[in-house]
């Protein structure tokens, strides 16, 4: 099944809801980057969320950037997503492991730590919105509820879940928002938080065959589905975007890469994509400078 965002509102129009169905998005990105499983949850968490965010953007190609930053053995995690929903990601350290929590839970707030959750949206204005939040949790889901309290004043649930198997392979992945809207009663409101404390966990559902809008419809009854948009790990990396890299190095730098080395290799942090310049090829860089 291919991975994809649905969008839609409760028939009463009390919430409206994101969910995603986000397995092939998150193999991808942990088999580019051989994350370990801990590394894979906080990594598949992360671009679920921003895959979701990036769907409720205006345009196609605005962006949404979220960059955590901790003191946890993992370091950091960066992600972007478009107004597709396409997302890219990749973690600072992504071997590292710890042991389980004692519930069998991988350690995702250990690996994180202390950490600061910065969200970028570049929606082709004069400036980026940029909002920033404490991470108290660290589990990532929570962190993105406070991010949308604090930064948007919009009250939301978070869920967001990735099942990694004994192989290290993503046996599941997906996530929802629900946002309050401005006419939501209060009891409608204290139903649903009735549910939400009921409801066990993403990946089990999924992993037991419902689909992300049965999980919708379980927590806010009849649903109305306004868009169900296909999504997947896009890198929007080119040789082209390397030489830019390359010349704002500097025609210092440039020259000294050529008189060292006969090949000079850039890597894409975000797909691990290689990208070689000859020896040539920066001599030629160097003249356009």
């Amino acid at each position: 099944m291919k991975d994809y965002i649905i969008r839609g509102t409760d028939l009463a129009r009390n919430f409206r809801f994101f969910g995603a169905y986000t397995k092939n998005m998150v193999s991808t990105a942990c088999s580019k980057h051989q994350t370990s499983p801990v590394a894979s949850a906080a990594l598949g968490r992360t671009m679920t969320g921003a895959a979701m965010m990036g769907r409720m953007l205006k345009d196609d190609n605005d962006r949404v950037s979220i960059l955590i930053k901790g003191d946890g053995p993992i370091g950091g995690i960066v992600v972007e997503a478009n107004g597709k929903g396409n997302t890219k990601g990749y973690v600072y350290h992504p071997q590292v492991d710890l042991p389980k929590k004692p519930n069998g839970k991988l350690d995702v707030s250990g690996a994180i730590g202390n950490a600061i959750m910065t969200v970028m949206k570049d929606m082709g204005l004069k400036e980026p919105y940029t909002g920033q939040i404490a991470m108290l949790s660290g589990e990532i889901a929570e962190d993105f509820t406070d991010y949308f309290a604090i930064s948007e004043q919009t009250n939301t649930a978070v869920s967001l879940g990735v099942l990694v198997d004994v192989d290290y392979s993503i046996k599941e992945a997906g996530g929802f928002i629900i946002q309050v809207l401005p006419e939501a009663t209060d009891e409608a409101i204290t139903e649903l938080e009735g549910k939400l404390k009921a409801f066990t966990s993403l990946t089990t559902c999924l992993d037991q065959g419902q689909t992300v809008e049965d999980i919708m419809k379980d927590l806010l009854g009849e649903i109305d589905l306004m868009e169900k948009v296909e999504v997947e790990f896009v890198c929007d990396c080119s040789k082209e975007r390397m030489e830019r890299a390359l010349v704002s190095v500097g025609k210092k730098d440039l020259q000294q890469m050529a008189d060292e080395d006969e090949e000079t290799e850039l890597v894409c942090h975000f797909c691990n994509d290689k990208y070689t310049f000859t020896q040539a090829e920066i001599l030629e860089l160097i003249k356009n400078c």
